[in-house]
């Protein structure tokens, strides 16, 4: 697995930029987009390549710093970065129209955001892009804004959204296990899909440097969350 492309705009601002990672020799692949926090999106380098690694092409997307984080033009960002993302995916070993969103802490608020409201995707014309989606230890129902049904994903449950996982690490101190939970209940009581999964000895941070210890028990949080992805973009 590899970087195949840098820096890649999406937007005119210096920070609207994404990578590409892919397997090499990649054809026909389902896309993932991770969205993590803004402006250090090179932290998550390592995570985008063990994605790529199990078989996935990945854009990771760089955004404006905003505060907060969840604010409207931010989630915009992300529905932009969406958006690019499938456009080039092509060029790369990805299939388009197998592309799924995932994310951490503030990304997984823009992750769910993007996917449960239907304003995002529709204001760039793919308005069914987004077939599944993750969220791990991500900020789900605290209010950001004067008008909070603009950044909380939890006002946006719907029975016909996309497949959506939930991991959370039971050793988080940075956001409540309360915000995970409350969503997959919301989600599971409208009728829509929504998958869980409580990691014990997990931190917020713990969650994704799971990704780079495949010797390590906690590894499996990666080995789910990628078959969630490939049951449901296939």
């Amino acid at each position: 697995m590899r970087r195949v492309a840098h820096d890649l705009p999406y937007g005119e601002d210096p920070r609207q930029r994404l990578d590409l990672y892919a397997p090499r020799g990649a054809r026909g692949l389902p896309v993932l987009v991770f969205l993590g926090k803004p402006g250090v999106h090179d932290q998550y380098e390592p995570t985008a390549l063990a994605l790529a690694a199990r078989g996935f092409v990945v854009a990771l997307p760089d955004y404006p710093v905003t505060r907060p984080p969840l604010f409207p033009a931010q989630i915009a960002d992300a529905a932009l970065a969406m958006a690019q993302a499938a456009r080039l995916a092509a060029d790369h070993g990805g299939d388009p129209t197998r592309l799924g969103v995932i994310g951490h802490g503030a990304g997984a608020g823009l992750a769910m955001m993007i996917t449960l409201d239907r304003r995002y995707m529709a204001a760039v014309d793919q308005p069914n892009l987004i077939r599944a989606a993750a969220g791990l230890a991500g900020v789900y129902g605290a209010a950001q804004t004067t008008d909070p049904t603009w950044t909380q994903p939890i006002a946006y449950v719907r029975p016909n959204a996309p497949p959506i996982w939930l991991g959370y690490g039971a050793d988080d101190n940075t956001v409540a296990a309360a915000d995970t939970v409350t969503l997959h209940q919301r989600l599971r009581d409208s009728g829509g899909r929504s998958e869980i999964k409580l990691y014990p000895g997990l931190d917020h941070a713990g969650i994704i440097e799971a990704f780079l210890l495949s010797d390590r028990p906690e590894a499996s949080a990666w080995d789910e969350v990628a078959g969630f992805f490939r049951r449901h973009l296939q």
